[in-house]
């Protein structure tokens, strides 16, 4: 049977691989649904290309260009916020790809959740922002995590058929970003357009400064928490510029398992669409003579904050975490539009965490407002 996948977020980098993957596969997949916010010229392309049951732009304003142009075919266009969050419950849906940026993914995620759908998460901000509560809901709806995140992917990979073995650490690889080994005086005069040169990874803008910050990393050792139940003094992170092996697991007697290939997002992706089986695929294999040396390093947290400040949202928790996602989508904002320096993206989430009402055991509610607060008060830091 062919599994039918509901896309939120699909003119973005990973919803446009995800296409490519379901285009290589199609007697096993179909698209049932595309969300996009603003990217209208590419949405009804893609619609075109795959007709799917339901279209969804964000932005209403856009609506009548979407509908308009998808007249001819028997697609459902609908518009707005809500709307996204109700696609992702129809009868029709079997996975849902959370592939939206940001804080935005949480809600739909959320929907989907309680509408029992496998979810393949590719939206890590929804279990940094609310990691507690969506795993409760899961357990609760019966609906099915699978990590699209290349090292999630690698680690939920190492854990098949390990679940009821100890894990004594998990270690998230990290590239190291454009900016791997330079110092401060470096960092303060870097462009936006210099921090969205990544090495290995093609991503999108947000992700991709993420990247060069260590926040990614930041927000997966977050993520990893609450995916795998383990705490944070049991997940390191380690610098493997070459991008091969996407992560690690430590068990209990010592052993390591670790996950590899060619840095290539349709490689989880069709993972998390196929799971628990593997489907071929035309991708480029990775062979051992082409890399000579995988190397290994420390991650500098003097220089890159970002990832200690990390750590110390997932050890105070409630709604810390919550608050450090919005201070830094705010300030990686600004950073793009150039309103501060490479350096003072830090700087803005390190006091946004300080002067945002802290909420020990926060409700969905709870998230809500507290990213509304923290992003007026890193609107006004900045």
């Amino acid at each position: 049977m062919q599994k039918r996948i509901a896309i939120l977020g699909s003119t973005g980098s990973i919803g446009t691989q995800a296409l490519e993957v379901i285009k290589g596969h199609p007697d096993r997949f179909e698209v049932e649904a595309l969300t996009a916010w603003n990217n209208v010229d590419l949405l009804i392309e893609q619609s075109k290309r795959f007709v799917p049951n339901v279209v969804v732009i964000g932005n209403e304003k856009h609506h009548a260009r979407v509908k308009d142009a998808l007249a001819a075919y028997p697609v459902k266009v609908y518009c707005g916020v809500d709307a996204i969050s109700q696609v992702v419950a129809f009868e029709s849906v079997d996975i849902v790809l959370t592939a939206m940026v940001g804080f935005s993914g949480l809600r739909p995620t959320m929907e989907a959740i309680r509408a029992g759908k496998d979810i393949a998460l590719a939206n890590k901000e929804t279990l940094v922002v609310a990691g507690e509560l969506i795993i409760r809901e899961a357990v609760m709806h019966g609906a099915t995590i699978i990590p699209v995140d290349s090292e999630h992917s690698a680690i939920f990979q190492c854990l098949a058929g390990e679940r009821s073995n100890e894990i004594e650490k998990l270690i998230l690889t990290a590239s190291g970003g454009p900016f791997r080994g330079k110092g401060e005086s470096y960092l303060r005069d870097v462009t936006p357009e210099a921090a969205l040169k990544h090495p290995n990874w093609l991503m999108g803008p947000k992700i991709t400064i993420d990247s060069a910050t260590l926040m990614n990393k930041g927000l997966e050792v977050i993520e990893a928490r609450w995916l795998f139940d383990v705490g944070h003094e049991h997940i390191e992170v380690v610098v493997h510029p070459q991008s091969v092996i996407h992560s690690m697991v430590q068990f209990n007697d010592g052993s390591i398992k670790a996950q590899m290939g060619l840095p290539d997002m349709r490689l989880p992706i069709q993972y998390a669409f196929s799971f628990p089986g593997r489907y071929h695929s035309e991708f480029e294999r990775f062979s051992f003579l082409d890399y000579p040396e995988l190397t290994f390093e420390q991650p500098d947290t003097k220089i890159f904050r970002n990832l200690a400040i990390s750590y110390e949202a997932l050890k105070k928790g409630g709604n810390w975490p919550c608050i450090l996602n919005a201070a830094n989508e705010v300030a990686v904002e600004a950073f793009l539009e150039k309103k501060i320096g490479f350096l003072g993206i830090p700087e803005v989430i390190e006091k946004t965490l300080l002067r945002t009402d802290y909420i020990g055991a926060p409700v969905l509610e709870d998230y809500f407002e507290t990213d509304r607060l923290a992003r007026r008060v890193a609107k006004v830091l900045i």
